[in-house]
């Protein structure tokens, strides 16, 4: 697999931020995190829908770490909700759990949308990078609503 120089810096850019909140334990629920999670995102699905169906390995392995990158969000999000549950009422214990379970269905269906992409070849691919596309926004967004909402707890 040949890596060009657009190649390394995409990689750059969706890692650094999540290697950067592991090494200095920062919370990611504030609005910087959230503003580097748009960008991310943005940064993907731009290099995504730049290559073609001979690039697909370079494509699959910059996916496989936008999506790692997300699950490490969604899970810190998730610690972040169960060390304040004691302190929140049953309403808001309610709708942290819904939002919980809504991130985890929209990740289910980009982990779908990441293996049709992984397997497709030739006319199939433009399809697979727009579907893929389009679930991976969906769970961003919902992910970004979730972080807002619980930012202050």
């Amino acid at each position: 697999m040949s890596f060009n120089k657009k190649t390394f810096y995409v990689f750059m850019m969706i890692g650094m931020p999540g290697i950067t909140l592991l090494c200095y334990g920062e919370t990611i629920t504030d609005k910087t995190s959230i503003e580097e999670l748009k960008k991310e995102t943005e940064d993907l699905l731009e290099a995504l829908n730049t290559y073609t169906v001979n690039q697909r390995e370079e494509a699959i392995g910059q996916t496989k770490t936008a999506l790692d990158n997300l699950d490490k969000r969604i899970d810190a999000l998730e610690a972040r909700i169960d060390e304040s549950r004691e302190k929140m009422d049953k309403a808001a214990r309610e709708k942290a759990r819904a939002s919980l379970k809504a991130l985890r269905k929209e990740r289910t269906k980009v982990a779908e949308w990441y293996g049709s992409l992984k397997s497709s070849t030739g006319d199939a691919w433009e399809n697979m990078k727009k579907g893929f596309s389009n679930a991976y926004k969906l769970l961003n967004d919902a992910l970004e609503k979730s972080l807002k909402e619980f930012s202050n707890r």
